[in-house]
């Protein structure tokens, strides 16, 4: 499948979402603080590092899960925003401590700008899809 650059698309479902989490301090105390829910911040440092890309050494996800050189190298420094608050606070402390590390809004910073260039990417490449809306009615179905 060839999603106009992107090799993995499936990859970068997890990918987008993961860095939009990053951007949002909200989502973070919410979300990741709540025991009883899924997402925490081991989870995003597993999609981000682990499992669908490289944070730490992206430029071998370009054409696989990011676009451009622009995401490769976006990429690459909330890498290593992250890695900075992770070596101040150690890799095994608990959420909250990263959240309240003065480094974070490094962190929160560098991912906001990648997912601003993520999203706008995966906007473009919807519209050059072919047919991308054309002919369709803007009327609601009847």
């Amino acid at each position: 499948m060839n999603d106009h650059g992107v090799a993995l698309p499936y990859y970068r479902l997890h990918v987008v979402p993961a860095v939009v989490a990053l951007a949002s301090p909200t989502w973070q105390r919410e979300v990741w603080l709540d025991p009883d829910r899924f997402e925490d911040l081991d989870h995003i440092v597993h999609v981000l590092f682990d499992d669908f890309c490289d944070a730490d050494d992206p430029t071998p996800w370009l054409g696989r899960c990011l676009r451009t050189e622009e995401e490769v190298e976006l990429m690459a420094a909330l890498g290593a925003a992250y890695g900075a608050v992770q070596d101040s606070v150690g890799a095994t402390a608990p959420d909250e401590v990263y959240l309240d590390s003065p480094g974070w809004s490094a962190v929160v910073a560098a991912a906001a700008r990648l997912a601003q260039v993520l999203v706008s990417n995966d906007h473009s490449a919807l519209c050059e899809l072919p047919d991308a809306g054309r002919g369709r009615s803007l009327e609601p179905d009847a």
